[in-house]
């Protein structure tokens, strides 16, 4: 009895220090909702009221209506977003299929230089990306945003170790029916990685769609801006217009909430799939 009721109370404790982190997380996302409602006075005045006390629209009018390059970088963010994502997942999964399952030269050297990758910030590479995506003339274009992103060294790691623990089983009964590695790994493996792609998939949208570094640096048209980069001309030397730039990343948190309740079933598959021997 003893253990059962010390039990209960570390469950009673846990959820509690969870729903309070909870209610932490999501306090600064219902004040921009709030303020997303509010006019920039109201803002600005410094007041500590949490809803608004002169509820507008005219914020989300401005951005739909009023904002002539709006749409455009909404456009650009999803075009730009799921290519990079499908390009991930198709490219991802192969290069993780291969060092799981195939056997060819160099395959440990290639798997430790993804594993060497994994230790350099991104940050590093930025410069180096710049000049490369200036010299073969993709500044400010839809390729020099999607092409650089297209791969995922962490994301090939994560693939590869689901594919070490997929059933050789079923790809063995697959070549006895005459499938090749190509057909094994198109009507047999994908079909049946869901999870780890799913959540592979929600990472990497989310990842592009909140992208400001790369954009700030390779674009400098303002109509190929993404959202993240459109929403910083909100901001100004002198004033910042926050009632916009609230109603704006409300817009723009919608399609990543959407993408990850859509996938969140499968984030418990994919860790139990992608955590095993190497």
């Amino acid at each position: 009895m003893t253990n059962i009721s010390g039990l209960s109370w570390l469950k009673a404790l846990l959820y509690v220090l969870l729903t309070l982190y909870a209610i932490i997380t999501l306090i600064p996302f219902l004040w921009a909702l709030s303020a997303s409602f509010k006019p920039l006075t109201e803002i600005v005045s410094g007041e500590p009221n949490f809803l608004p006390k002169n509820f507008t629209l005219d914020n989300y009018k401005q951005i739909f209506l009023q904002e002539p390059l709006f749409w455009r970088w909404l456009f650009n963010s999803v075009a730009i977003a799921i290519s990079v994502t499908l390009l991930n997942l198709l490219l991802n999964s192969m290069a993780g299929y291969a060092l799981a399952r195939l056997r060819f030269v160099g395959k440990r050297f290639w798997f430790f230089l993804i594993l060497a990758v994994l230790a350099v910030p991104a940050q590093i590479t930025l410069i180096p990306t710049f000049l490369i995506l200036k010299a073969i003339g993709w500044l400010n274009s839809y390729q020099g945003m999607i092409v650089p992103s297209m791969v995922n060294a962490t994301f090939i790691f994560m693939m590869r170790q689901f594919f070490v623990n997929f059933p050789k089983e079923l790809e063995e009964a697959a070549q006895l029916d005459g499938l090749n590695t190509f057909g094994i790994f198109r009507y047999i493996v994908l079909p049946l990685a869901k999870p780890a792609l799913a959540a592979q998939a929600v990472f990497v949208f989310m990842g592009s769609w909140n992208n400001f570094l790369l954009p700030i640096v390779i674009l400098f048209d303002p109509e190929m801006f993404t959202l993240p980069l459109g929403l910083n001309t909100f901001k100004g030397q002198y004033i910042s217009y926050w009632n916009y730039i609230m109603a704006a990343s409300m817009v723009f948190t919608l399609p990543a909430l959407g993408i990850y309740a859509f996938f969140n079933r499968y984030f418990i598959q994919s860790v139990t799939f992608t955590g095993g021997k190497g």
